[in-house]
């Protein structure tokens, strides 16, 4: 059902729990989608959010507490006793409810897998704990359908049958051996083609694609996206099947990753929004702006270092804007080109012919923009050994910048550093001083001063 959530509909709700109606709440949020529930909580208050929450039954709010912003979610729980978190947790899937646990206190965590009474359910969860939260350990969801190499097919329809009870969503279906060792997947058409007295192990398929606990969650995603799978399986050290990351949990991963290296290459250090706290906002964004002011000081000394350019030669001042707006301009370009490609799994080749392509497109990009200059200084009357002076300068500063910014993210990816780091300021800042330098460096050997 698909309702209008506007203001008259925020106020109303407002209303009844104010009356404490709780017939009436339940009546509206009765047929709604928990994404528009959540919707609907993050526009009351807290405590009206926590009245929801407590009002309707675990099983339907499990999955709105998921669709919550996080830092509302948390807000929400520690507005709940450990008993009635645990109860919400108890209706999620393990890599859900390892996520929402993992959010707690020390002391509230224990608090809340003590009082979970399904304790197959409690372990999962303390198991993916373990696990890195950006690994496929981490990620993955205990919850699977599973075969025995050695079931017939009949005994295996009864087995699917009380397994499928407990699954969300049933991808694929795996093959095991007697000690869990993942050995390939089961075809639904095979298996219900299949003669009811014939052996899992005549029918299933043995090529499975899987990643390892350990896997990290790039490359998770990289081999779904290649393979275009909606679930992949997981295993442990000794190849026994232990979960599965499905589509939506590597969704979710890509975005969140999508969201740091957009604030990364914006210069924000940390994880942050819009509605966090002052200080959690300047402890993001100062180191780079730090960086940003030792590079623009950096500049001020190279240009101090030309003073007697600068009293000869005024018109250059005017021209150090430009300079360094096409060295930062061009190296956030090829950097973002890198980092993207890194990201995909693209760079592929010989860094050589890469060397090759770039200065190939600098020179073409350079000489473009170095005879529009040229151009221009010719309309506005300016002498030819000086346009010819910023010309060069630009071509030599797009080449230099180019470079920078298509080896300094490779670099980077090699020594195991976030690639992504090198989009924003990093890049900005470096070809801003090295620009400079080389602006006055070639204007002084070609207008000899």
């Amino acid at each position: 059902m698909q309702i209008e959530i506007n203001k008259e509909f925020i106020e109303r709700i407002e209303e009844l729990i104010e009356e404490k109606n709780n017939q009436e709440l339940k009546l509206h949020f009765e047929e709604l989608h928990h994404a528009d529930i959540a919707e609907i909580l993050d526009e009351l208050s807290l405590d009206e959010a926590t009245y929801v929450i407590k009002l309707l039954g675990s099983e339907k709010t499990a999955e709105v507490l998921m669709e919550l912003d996080e830092d509302d979610r948390d807000k929400i729980l520690n507005n709940l006793t450990a008993k009635e978190i645990a109860e919400e947790i108890e209706e999620m899937d393990t890599d859900d409810a390892a996520d929402i646990v993992s959010e707690l206190s020390d002391d509230l965590k224990e608090q809340v897998i003590a009082n979970i009474e399904d304790e197959e359910h409690a372990d999962n969860i303390v198991e993916l704990l373990r696990y890195d939260e950006d690994s496929a350990g981490g990620l993955m969801a205990k919850e699977l359908v599973k075969a025995n190499e050695n079931w017939s097919v009949t005994g295996c329809m009864s087995e699917m049958r009380q397994q499928a009870e407990h699954v969300t969503r049933v991808h694929s279906i795996y093959v095991v051996d007697n000690k869990d060792r993942l050995r390939g997947r089961l075809s639904l058409k095979d298996l219900l083609t299949a003669p009811s007295d014939a052996q899992i192990s005549d029918i299933y398929i043995d090529k499975v694609d899987s990643v390892t606990v350990h896997t990290p969650g790039e490359e998770v995603a990289r081999i779904m996206q290649k393979y275009d799978l909606e679930a992949i399986p997981v295993v442990n050290e000794m190849g026994r099947l232990v979960g599965r990351v499905t589509i939506d949990d590597i969704v979710d991963f890509i975005k969140e990753e999508a969201e740091k290296d957009y604030q990364m290459a914006a210069g924000i250090s940390e994880d942050v929004e819009a509605d966090d706290s002052i200080w959690q906002l300047t402890r993001a964004r100062l180191p780079w702006l730090v960086l940003g002011l030792l590079g623009g000081l950096g500049s001020v000394f190279i240009m101090e270092g030309f003073e007697e350019a600068l009293e000869k030669y005024r018109e250059l001042f005017f021209f150090t804007p430009l300079i360094a707006a096409m060295a930062g301009n061009v190296g956030v370009q090829s950097s973002a080109i890198i980092v993207q490609g890194l990201a995909n799994d693209n760079v592929k080749g010989s860094l050589l012919n890469r060397l090759l392509k770039e200065i190939g497109l600098s020179l073409i990009n350079g000489l473009v923009l170095g005879v529009l200059v040229i151009i221009f200084g010719f309309v506005n009357g300016m002498q030819l050994n000086f346009s010819l002076t910023i010309a060069i300068s630009m071509l030599s500063v797009i080449i230099i910048a180019a470079l920078i910014g298509t080896f300094v993210p490779i670099i980077l990816d090699k020594q195991g550093i976030d690639p992504a780091i090198a989009t924003g300021p990093f890049i900005t800042t470096s070809n801003d001083i090295f620009g400079i330098f080389l602006f006055f460096y070639i204007a002084k050997i070609m207008l000899g001063f």
